[in-house]
């Protein structure tokens, strides 16, 4: 099976990827460093806003694959599916 990207597609395919690598980059981040708070009680709560914010990130990933999906199909003779 051969799939052939135009140049367009290509473009959105790399950023929303890029977006993704860095959101989950932070994802990790956040909840490591929400970790190591634990290991102090005046940090304690600091950590659980992380922890927070690290799950709001993650219900940020199918969001921008939904908006790559809508974006490739709004292209002009696309025939992604979702």
């Amino acid at each position: 099976m051969t799939l052939q990207l135009g140049h367009d597609e290509l473009l959105i395919r790399n950023r929303y990827e890029t977006i993704s690598i860095i959101n989950d980059f932070m994802i990790g981040i956040l909840f490591l460093v929400g970790s190591f708070f634990f290991f102090y009680p005046s940090m304690e709560t600091a950590g659980v806003w992380l922890f927070v914010i690290g799950s709001a990130e993650l219900l940020i990933r199918p969001i921008i694959r939904l908006a790559h999906h809508i974006h490739l199909k709004r292209l002009p003779g696309s025939s992604w599916d979702m």
